[in-house]
């Protein structure tokens, strides 16, 4: 609205004599709950929240002489003829009262002082009355059916939640208006606030000035000629390298759709012409904390990326090295071997190995590590080089129930970061086809022995606890004689513990009938093949390891 039509515009009526009262007793509500909470903060030293109590109560002081104002018979007409000073006067400590009040109520209820937290939404309650009440008396003509909502609406949406100071954050602004008075005059609020602003008179130059050089944020005005902000934020929000760039429109107070739509094209908020401090201040220190926070998170996304990607690659190698460490499959002989080895997702705790102890006397065992990860693969490895090296004073290797006691004593869970592991060990002897085996907490040996392999096979298991959880724990020898063509199967529960997709569970008798079904040549890769099945195409959960021997 021009000045012409300002001063040809028709006079508001003057206030009915109820009105007063109707501003004042929210208003009352305001300033007689900040006082109670002022007090209850001195007695109970909540001292933290006094400065922005204080600052709700002296608004709402400035807000009394403005209502006594505008209620007036004298001074209504100066309110009367300037619409724009009333919504001034009363928008900018109403501001104030929200904002501080829903900050204060986030630290109050933070804090666990639901008394303060009630109240404060009380002060927050009448403060939005009290705007409803100012909007319906006092609100210009709107543009459409919905202005005076759509006011309140966009009023709510941007009113501040920090005390208002001097920005913390200043910034390189570009100030983009077609009037060079606006660009200077807010040239020299934001510099006052101590920020560096270019300016640039329209659209297209605005382009080139952020193509040249960077900007933490841009003040765009909407109407200009050349290239209007539409188009301007059009162009950014097309452009990778430009479209980071938060923007700020510029508006005229009344402009509520024209503002709605560049916030839907990607403009951050926006500030009303003419220009408020409070606001200023509020909305561009705002957009600066956003626009480093951003780039916090980038940064800090690309620093987990890198971390990522060097703990991945350190997994790789790790799990490649404790690959490396299983034993060379055996393909002639009196003791044939083969394996198969499914890591899960992680690197898991699963290890295996055999050697020979003498010329008639053969070794072979498979242990698992509780837990998944590289505690769990150090502990593997440093049990398989124990194994392989003999490295445990005083233990007969040839005695299994001697090689798990001297493992339990080794490796107490309490040195080794409370990890334990289960293990099947056991002694061949060739000259005597004699098998000699104990097993601490592990799952039982399948045997397929010619003569009952198509029954499911025979399981070789003895009762002992796990391996580092109980420092006097015994355990006990098992044995039995292997007819020539037996085949023997060692395994992890990671290659029965399988989930399926509807979640029911495999249970160790689907794994042994599986093993029977399965012919003699193909037995290893034939349960691989069912237990990727059953997972239905998903990852294994935990590390499948199978050691299959074959005795001639």
């Amino acid at each position: 609205m021009n000045e012409n039509e300002l001063r040809n515009r028709p006079a508001s009526p003057a206030p009915p004599p109820s009105l007063k009262h109707e501003l004042r007793t929210p208003l009352n509500h305001i300033i007689g709950y900040c006082e109670m909470l002022t007090e209850e903060a001195q007695d109970g030293g909540l001292t933290k929240f006094l400065p922005d109590l204080e600052r709700i109560h002296a608004a709402g002081h400035q807000l009394l002489g403005v209502i006594n104002e505008v209620c007036d018979p004298v001074k209504l007409p100066v309110y009367q003829a300037n619409p724009g000073l009333i919504d001034h006067d009363i928008r900018t400590p109403l501001n104030q009262i929200i904002g501080y009040a829903e900050m204060l109520q986030e630290e109050a209820r933070t804090a666990g002082h639901g008394s303060f937290v009630t109240d404060l939404e009380r002060i927050h309650t009448a403060a939005r009355e009290l705007l409803r009440r100012v909007l319906l008396h006092f609100a210009p003509a709107p543009q459409t059916g919905h202005a005076s909502e759509g006011a309140t609406t966009i009023f709510r949406r941007h009113s501040p939640s920090r005390p208002v100071v001097a920005p913390a954050l200043t910034g390189k602004l570009l100030v983009v208006d077609d009037d060079e008075g606006n660009r200077v005059m807010l040239a020299r609020r934001l510099e006052r606030l101590g920020h560096q602003t270019i300016l640039a008179k329209n659209g297209r130059e605005a382009l080139n000035k952020l193509r040249a050089e960077p900007f933490d944020l841009m003040l765009l005005d909407i109407q200009m000629p050349e290239m209007n902000g539409y188009e301007v934020l059009e162009v950014l929000k097309a452009d990778a390298t430009l479209s980071q760039i938060p923007v700020i429109v510029l508006s005229a107070s009344d402009e509520i759709e024209r503002v709605a739509r560049c916030i839907e094209m990607g403009a951050e908020d926006y500030l009303p012409k003419p220009f408020d401090a409070v606001l200023l201040r509020a909305r561009i220190s705002a957009c600066l904390e956003k626009k480093q926070l951003r780039q916090r998170e980038r940064e800090a996304f690309e620093a987990l990326q890198q971390s990522q990607k060097i703990l991945s690659d350190e997994l790789a190698e790790a799990a490649q090295y404790v690959r490396s460490l299983l034993p060379t499959p055996l393909e002639s002989g009196p003791v044939r071997t083969a394996w198969r080895f499914q890591p899960s997702t992680q690197l898991g705790g699963d290890a295996f190995g055999h050697h020979w102890l003498d010329e008639t006397h053969f070794a072979f065992y498979l242990l698992d590590v509780c837990g998944h990860g590289v505690g769990a693969a150090l502990l593997s490895v440093s049990v398989l080089n124990t194994l392989t090296n003999r490295t445990m004073s005083g233990v007969n290797f040839l005695d299994p129930a001697a090689v798990l006691s001297g493992l339990n004593r080794t490796f107490a869970m309490e040195k080794q970061n409370n990890l334990f592991f289960t293990i099947w060990y056991g002694v061949y002897a060739t000259d005597t086809r004699a098998l000699a085996f104990a097993s601490g907490g592990h799952p039982p040996a399948v045997l397929m022995a010619p003569d009952t392999a198509g029954s499911g096979g025979q399981l070789l298991s003895v009762p002992g606890p796990i391996i580092g959880g109980f420092p006097e724990a015994r355990f006990t020898n098992g044995s039995r004689t292997l007819a020539p063509g037996s085949d023997l199967y060692v395994l992890s529960d990671g290659a029965y513990e399988l989930a399926r997709p509807d979640g029911t569970m495999v249970q160790f008798e689907d794994f042994t009938a599986q093993l029977a079904m399965s012919g003699s040549e193909t037995r290893l890769d034939s349960i691989l093949n069912w237990a990727q099945a059953v997972r239905g195409g998903a990852k294994f959960e935990d590390d499948v390891s199978l050691l299959e021997l074959r005795f001639t």
